[in-house]
């Protein structure tokens, strides 16, 4: 299929499972950093670009290796979609929601 978010083999899923949970992470702290006002942050243009450069940042180094989903729906409903569904979906279904919830006390340990 041409839109898959499938790992591309060279990695074990267990691999794929820590670079989306990792991609996910790193994207949730980025938001975090760049919209806390309690880190003494006024809004301005510098919000979204900072965290647009994460998200290329994260698909450069994701894609060759998973296709990149950090996103629950986007991993899973392209899959389902392409009829591609192999048992690696749970992989782009739980790293990101993982990710996620692994970013919140990191950055409140780090950042409060």
């Amino acid at each position: 299929a041409v839109v898959s978010t499938q790992s591309t083999g060279e990695i074990t899923w267990l691999q794929a499972l820590f670079f989306e949970l990792f991609g996910t992470m790193f994207l949730v702290l980025v938001v975090f950093a760049t919209i806390d006002v309690r880190r003494g942050h006024e809004q301005s243009y510098l919000q979204p670009f900072a965290i647009g450069l994460a998200i290329l940042v994260i698909h450069i180094w994701l894609i060759p290796y998973t296709n990149c989903a950090i996103n629950p729906v986007r991993g899973t409903v392209w899959d389902i979609v392409a009829g591609t569904s192999k048992n690696q979906t749970f992989i782009f279904l739980f790293a990101p929601l993982l990710g996620g919830a692994v970013a919140v006390p990191l950055y409140n340990l780090f950042f409060k």
